[in-house]
């Protein structure tokens, strides 16, 4: 199944006239909560245009964020002045096999529409990716709580690219109100709810120097006695099991300082927005 509909992701298929259309379907559904029904607030967010737009030709951008609800993406990107219509420019995002691929229509819309790609093969993307959106928490948390610590997933995309990504953090919250988990019964609503606040924040670009966090990796690892797994070596760095462990998890820690950052950023935006309406509302 994981290679199932492959060919629909690629550009030429029916001239890409099928992906054009989903693209604007879903763009026009994604600016509709966020704009129409909701009110969504970007802080930054000329940051973010400009590397999707227009980053230093060949490098590959990941975006990297919190996962408040199922919602999260597409809606994020329809705040207004994101290009979210322009299919060139479209984001690739890792999907749930058995929930995005479970049948032959649902495989199709994704593969064509959304850029889905099967979570499980996540070693083979960094050969033709262009942008990448993954969600590093690894599950949906609607609680208001610090960062938790970030799965490996990300830290190997950015080791295994052939060109260095440039990662972009950022902090979102609302979407939990939008598309509640226990709305009704322990079930989300059927249709996102309105007239709540979202709320983006945008961080600056991170760029990791490779060769020297390998370097240093490499010399931790020798003081550590974990239990290995039977990882290959990752080739062509050469980096042993514990040695990529030391890598991955210096990566992550970063970008999950990062985000917390921009996370307790958010916060203080959120309670003066609160305070400046109570103080005109009095």
């Amino acid at each position: 199944m994981t290679r199932t509909m492959e060919w629909a992701a690629r550009g030429s298929h029916m001239r890409g006239i099928p992906r054009k259309m989903v693209i604007m379907a879903v763009g026009a559904f994604a600016k509709a909560v966020a704009n129409l029904l909701n009110t969504t607030t970007v802080h930054n967010a000329d940051t973010l245009i400009n590397l999707v737009r227009s980053r230093p030709l060949g490098v590959p951008l990941i975006t990297v964020s919190n996962h408040m609800s199922t919602l999260d993406d597409p809606v994020m990107w329809g705040f207004k002045g994101f290009p979210i219509f322009d299919s060139n420019l479209a984001r690739w995002a890792l999907a749930a096999e058995d929930i995005c691929f479970k049948n032959s229509l649902l495989s199709y819309f994704f593969r064509i529409g959304c850029n889905g790609l099967v979570n499980s093969r996540k070693h083979d993307l960094m050969a033709f990716f262009t942008w990448l959106h993954t969600f590093p928490e690894g599950k949906v948390s609607q609680e208001d709580a610090p960062i938790r610590r970030l799965k490996w997933g990300t830290a190997s995309l950015i080791v295994r690219s052939p060109v260095t990504p440039i990662v972009l953090p950022i902090v979102h919250h609302g979407f939990e109100e939008v598309m509640p988990e226990n709305f009704w019964f322990g079930r989300r609503p059927p249709f996102p709810l309105c007239n709540k606040s979202i709320n983006i924040v945008i961080g600056e670009p991170m760029e990791f120097n490779l060769p020297k966090m390998t370097q240093m990796a490499i010399s931790t690892s020798h003081n550590l006695h974990n239990p290995t797994r039977g990882w290959p070596i990752l080739s062509p760095s050469g980096l042993d099991e514990a040695a990529q462990r030391c890598l991955y998890t210096s990566i992550s820690d970063q970008i999950q300082t990062s985000m917390e950052s921009l996370r307790s950023s958010s916060k203080k935006l959120s309670e003066a927005k609160s305070l400046n309406s109570g103080q005109v509302e009095e």
